[in-house]
């Protein structure tokens, strides 16, 4: 019998995927007991640790995530699609196993159908991760509250050419942590495009804009640009263990807790 968290992976061949799998390995306190991936993925049926181009690590790569959680599982680490985490999601509830998402993109609808699972089981979600977004997070909704409207806020953030949604999933916690600092619902003060003739700025309104190319991992600038002044807080991800450590630490943080929904600000201690 072991005392180290059981993990299970979901989205195992991927850039995340792959770095938990190394982390889970190199930690003591979680032990990998399932690799997940979807429906005729090559790695179906493999030794994750062959898949991976290495020694056999006694994990089969599988695409049956209900046998996996049934069988085991105490948390579950996602970092994949929105309609493959909503899915899962409806599995957790089932299962009662807490359910960390990283996915980005989640639309309305999706958000709605998390909330529900969230009834049954510990839902971790957050756009990001690392302890010092997080930090940002908070820091962000704090100037936010401190400075008026005379401010204008802009998040601009840079990401690498593969990344297939924007703003990101972190720009969009920091516009939500600044939009709460002002007292504002965000989704009637964000401008999240600008093209041709746009006219004069609006007053009171947040800002996003979004760079892709190379390799950059995460880079997240929130500008507030006052007359004759202004502050930027940055932070600048240059290793994407900063995501996985930290969506570990939620899974350890998560067990014995009760249903709902969580953030990374719960599990580092920083919520309100």
């Amino acid at each position: 019998m072991t005392d180290s968290v059981a993990i299970a992976v979901n989205g195992v061949s991927g850039r995340m995927g792959r770095v938990l799998v190394q982390l889970i390995g190199e930690n003591a306190r979680l032990h990998l007991c399932a690799a997940l991936e979807r429906p005729g993925h090559d790695w179906l049926g493999r030794d994750l640790g062959v898949a991976l181009g290495g020694a056999p690590l006694g994990v089969t790569v599988s695409d049956d995530a209900d046998a996996a959680l049934a069988a085991g599982a105490q948390a579950v680490i996602d970092f994949t699609t929105p309609a493959a985490s909503v899915a899962l999601s409806r599995l957790t509830a089932r299962h009662g196993v807490a359910h960390v998402i990283g996915t980005t993109g989640l639309g309305a609808d999706d958000l709605v159908a998390l909330t529900e699972a969230a009834r049954d089981t510990v839902i971790v979600r957050a756009g990001n991760m690392s302890l010092g977004v997080n930090l940002l997070t908070a820091l962000t909704r704090q100037v936010a509250a401190a400075l008026d409207a005379d401010f204008d806020i802009e998040i601009v953030e840079t990401h690498h050419r593969h990344k297939v949604d924007a703003p990101s999933g972190t720009a969009l916690m920091l516009g939500e942590a600044a939009a709460e600092g002002r007292g504002v619902a965000l989704d009637a003060a964000a401008d999240r495009g600008r093209d041709g003739i746009t006219g004069a700025r609006g007053g009171g309104r947040i800002g996003f804009a979004a760079v892709r190319g190379g390799d950059v991992v995460g880079e997240h600038d929130v500008m507030f640009l006052g007359s004759g002044e202004r502050i930027i807080l940055r932070h600048v991800a240059t290793d994407r263990n900063v995501f996985a450590r930290g969506a570990l630490r939620a899974a350890i943080w998560a067990q014995g807790k009760r249903p709902g929904e969580y953030a990374m600000t719960d599990v580092l201690g920083l919520a309100g």
